[in-house]
């Protein structure tokens, strides 16, 4: 795939601002949405044991033990979180023209609604206090792909999860020295740890604000569009901000190779890829893809499958040197399964799954057996869905081909996290989201996924009335009934979420 005619859409001279289409109000609207649920954080984000000033604190003592103080931060949160969306959506109505005046409109609007979380204290996700305790695996010089965190003394002490303590962990080469060398330069205290895993992430987040409009003009695809659907969007900011997920530096990674694979500079693409492999293998996805833009449109089968081989080469010796330099080879790979042996009600192969087993189970017989088989079904359909847009279909459109292959990955596993997803938005957003059931299916998507992480993961004080079952009850009620109220009775939000307004950009139809 090369580097093609930068997009056609018209766009219309800077738009006049009126008091109706001012995008400023819905960036400050979402700015209050971010400093609530920085707020919230303080009294239902993730709290090590070990971070003894901050539990000290006497607001942060107020509001995570005592009662009216939690109550009061898991209305924040969900408010806040809420109102992002809403701030989210309502910036992509008043924006009357994608031309390039809007870029520094929406790279405002990303600055301030992420800025806020940047201080927040972990949230939906306490993924980042594992990577903490792997770190201090590998200070300790034991084997993370043998050894799991449960080998360090007082591993509960630094906040992680006790479910994967014994896991090794499913984490490339490249995050390993990440994780040890944040451990060797913050001595494991947390506070500082946190910080500098945030500011891994930033990078990441840095990267896909700058390939995501790079990649959309390839597609002849509206740049900044793409990017307000991308970082701009709330699921990708409170994910990879907020809950300080590896996966910002492994997608932010991926995007800058295929960009440079894509327009012609295949080696350092490989290379960049490969680095996030290193972070997290499922990019590994993008390998035969890359092989494709590396080989050249009209290229011969043979030249396909020589190419095929010659990146896959490039990409695992590269491996292979990691797994050499740290001593644990390709450890990584018998880890992958660490969380592939859970299931989720709301995936739709996990959701089968339970059907299953459960009318299995009530006519006597086994049914989680049964359950098994269709989550294997859904696997081996996934790797037939990637085969085939191996094969099948046009060069000018091999990254469009990649992000079905890749979505097939996560939407046909009996595990979906909000993650999983948002890997998915910026490789769709840069070859093309209509306006149409395409982006009606992403607003639903982002609205279900941050009224799902509102009310799943919070840090409730167990020794008081308050319980987190009626902490996660507060923040589902609270969440939900906003985002039922943006789809069916806000006079300004309820529009996107029925008929079609306007017909499809150019550059729009030109992704179909």
């Amino acid at each position: 795939m090369t580097a093609q005619v930068p997009a056609t859409e018209p766009s219309s001279p800077t738009p006049e601002i009126t008091k109706g289409n001012n995008p400023n109000v819905a960036i400050i609207q979402g700015l209050v949405g971010s400093l609530m649920m920085l707020a919230g954080s303080f009294g239902v984000g993730w709290l090590s044991l070990a971070s003894s000033e901050l539990r000290r604190n006497p607001v942060i003592m107020w509001l995570r033990f005592e009662t009216e103080g939690s109550v009061l931060a898991v209305f924040l949160l969900a408010l806040g979180g809420m109102l992002l969306v809403r701030s989210w959506l309502r910036l992509g109505q008043r924006i009357t023209s994608w031309g390039p005046e809007t870029r520094p409109v929406v790279l405002k609007a990303i600055i301030a609604w992420g800025a806020p979380m940047c201080l927040a204290l972990p949230l939906f996700s306490r993924d980042v206090f594992a990577y903490i305790a792997q770190g201090q695996v590998m200070v300790s010089g034991l084997n993370p792909y043998k050894d799991g965190y449960s080998q360090i003394s007082n591993y509960l002490q630094t906040g992680a999860d006790d479910l994967w303590a014994q896991s090794p962990t499913p984490y490339g080469p490249v995050f390993l020295w990440l994780e040890e060398g944040v451990i060797r330069l913050t001595g494991g205290q947390p506070e500082f740890s946190i910080l500098l895993f945030r500011l891994i992430s930033l990078v990441g987040v840095a990267m896909c604000v700058y390939f995501v409009p790079k990649l959309a003009e390839l597609h002849n695809i509206n740049p900044n569009r793409a990017l307000w659907l991308t970082a701009a969007n709330p699921l990708f900011l409170t994910t990879f901000i907020a809950s300080i997920h590896n996966d910002a530096l492994m997608i932010g990674l991926a995007l800058a190779g295929l960009y440079l694979a894509a327009t012609k500079r295949a080696l350092p693409g490989i290379l960049l890829i490969t680095l996030s492999i290193g972070i997290k293998p499922i990019t590994l996805i993008l390998l035969p893809f890359v092989g494709l833009m590396w080989a050249g449109k009209g290229a011969s089968w043979p030249r396909k499958f020589l190419y095929w081989f010659m990146t896959a080469g490039l990409s695992l010796g590269l491996l292979w040197i990691m797994g050499v330099l740290n001593g644990f080879g390709f450890g990584w790979v018998g880890a992958l399964s660490t969380p592939g042996s859970v299931w989720i009600w709301y995936a739709p192969v996990g959701f089968l799954g339970m059907i299953v087993a459960t009318l299995g189970n009530a006519v006597g017989l086994p049914g989680w057996t049964f359950a098994d088989i269709v989550h294997t079904v859904g696997r081996v359909a996934s790797i037939i869905v990637v085969f085939w847009q191996m094969f099948v279909g046009e060069y000018s459109r091999l990254v469009r081909r990649l992000s079905l292959a890749f979505a097939a990955v996560v939407l046909l596993a009996p595990m979906i996290q909000s993650w999983y997803v948002v890997w998915l938005i910026p490789l769709f957003a840069v070859t093309g989201i209509r306006n149409d059931w395409q982006v009606k299916t992403l607003y639903l998507l982002v609205s279900f996924f941050m009224v799902y992480a509102i009310s799943d993961q919070l840090d409730i004080w167990p020794y008081f009335d308050f319980s987190l079952s009626a902490a996660r009850q507060i923040a589902a009620v609270t969440a939900l009934g906003f985002a039922l109220y943006l789809i069916f009775l806000d006079p300004k939000t309820k529009v996107l979420f029925q008929k079609r307004l306007t017909e499809p950009s150019p550059g729009e139809l030109r992704a179909r």
